[in-house]
């Protein structure tokens, strides 16, 4: 069992945020706290065991989606239970999306569809905490705050805070959902956050000849470490300088960047019109990412809490899904990139099975909606049933916890895995959770 003090780890970085570190852009005093926290990545790489080159891309929908118009249309139930988008034969045998998914149902084969994916919490906080950290929290929709560290941080955590050949950051929010921090793991394994002053830290504020000189500089340490003193401190700072260095000059603003794509890409992400222009866009940022080293990126695409005329609000909401997760899995599998990423497609809770007065669905945590691709994993199937009014699983319940024990198993994480909290006490970051079978 691994068991890592975060206590300790945090008052190393002395409470710097990613804003702060990314100040590396202007190349001043703020890249020292670059390094810092690039050490934690030396640091948890030599405590765990290797560090897989693997990433997570998850989709929130957030409001909580409906299961029954996205993936579990459920057409032969009574017609208050059907989905009122009807629905769509995919090219798994026997199998139908909701009908705003058309591009959907043609990639199938590279989809993993939950049907029995629940936990019971049909708070919007609440239920959004036990998602993204595998842990119910009431407090959160009465005022309180995260209690766990989402599985991002997590990873940031285990990972270290940035990849040491390209100093892209481990985590990445394009933009943020609640309880994805990392509680008492502390700042800096929280999101770096693409919406705010920290992205424009990293573009260079440098003149070239400084920069130039900066470099020489750190070659002067290279050839005094090597002619010097062996007392492994300069070792040390040339070692992170020189990480520090390549956020700037290496792959993490480039990946940010869809001016370096293909355009022929960047139009096929974009699609047909202004509703699928921008979550297009976010998910082929998303890839890009993963391919320079994040291991855990993630994008909110709210607007799922249709509490009455659902069926308007998912000719709304469905068809930008449709074709940015269309096209994000297409793209990963033609690159051959569908073993390193995996993509999560999911939000709070479900939505009441049977539609109300308003023509809409309410809320609804003992069923929720899941999918996912890629991963290397067993993809064209649909995992576990439903009862036959999509009330509640029919099958085992696939939990949270199991949700999160999978993406650790893709990330290599330990599932043992231990972190001391803010009481000194070492916590569990998985209990009860064990990988979804069928994905294995």
């Amino acid at each position: 069992m691994l068991t890592v003090d975060t206590n300790r780890q945090s008052s190393d970085c002395d409470g710097q945020t990613r804003r702060d570190f990314l100040k590396v852009g202007g190349l001043g005093m703020g890249a020292l706290g670059l390094p810092s926290l690039l050490a934690a990545r030396a640091e948890a790489a030599q405590k765990g065991q290797p560090i897989k080159d693997t990433s997570v891309v998850w989709l929130w929908l957030g409001g909580g989606p409906t299961h029954v118009e996205t993936f579990n249309p459920n057409m032969t139930a009574p017609v208050e239970y059907r989905s009122v988008t009807g629905e769509l034969k995919t090219n798994l045998p026997g199998y139908s999306i909701g009908g705003n998914f058309e591009k959907m149902a043609r990639i199938s084969d590279k989809m993993a569809y939950v049907h029995s994916f629940a936990h019971n919490d049909s708070g919007h906080g609440s239920g959004t905490h036990f998602v993204m950290t595998g842990y119910s929290n009431r407090n959160l929709d009465n005022g309180g705050l995260p209690t766990r560290p989402s599985i991002g941080s997590i990873t940031a955590r285990t990972r270290g805070a940035n990849h040491p050949q390209t100093g892209m950051p481990t985590y990445v929010s394009l933009n943020r959902i609640s309880s994805d921090g990392p509680a008492f793991l502390g700042t800096p394994y929280a999101p770096f956050g693409t919406n705010n002053q920290a992205r424009s830290n990293m573009k260079l504020g440098t003149p070239m000849e400084r920069l130039a000189d900066r470099r020489s500089l750190l070659q002067g340490f290279d050839r005094f470490q090597r002619g010097a003193d062996q007392s492994g401190l300069m070792e040390g700072l040339d070692a992170f300088e020189s990480q520090a260095f390549n956020l700037v000059l290496g792959k993490a603003p480039q990946a940010f960047d869809l001016a370096k794509e293909d355009p022929r890409t960047v139009a096929r992400y974009e699609g047909p019109n202004r509703n699928t222009q921008s979550l297009g866009r976010q998910m082929l940022v998303a890839r890009r990412l993963c391919e320079a080293g994040c291991g855990f990126v993630t994008m909110h695409y709210g607007g799922w809490d249709m509490h009455g005329n659902i069926k308007r609000s998912m000719d709304s909401r469905g068809p930008a899904v449709d074709h940015a997760v269309a096209s994000f899995v297409e793209d990963i599998y033609q690159r051959g990139l569908d073993k390193r990423i995996l993509l999560v497609v999911s939000g709070e809770f479900g939505r009441t099975p049977k539609i109300n007065r308003s023509a809409g669905r309410d809320h609804w945590g003992p069923l929720c909606t899941l999918a996912l691709s890629g991963g290397g994993m067993n993809m064209g199937q649909v995992i576990g049933e439903s009862d036959d009014k999509a009330y509640r699983p029919a099958t085992k319940p696939i939990t949270p916890q199991d949700l999160m024990a999978t993406l650790f198993g893709h990330l290599g994480i330990d599932r043992k895995l231990q972190f001391f909290n803010q009481s000194g006490r070492p916590v569990n970051m998985i209990e009860k959770g064990s990988p979804i079978a069928e994905l294995a």
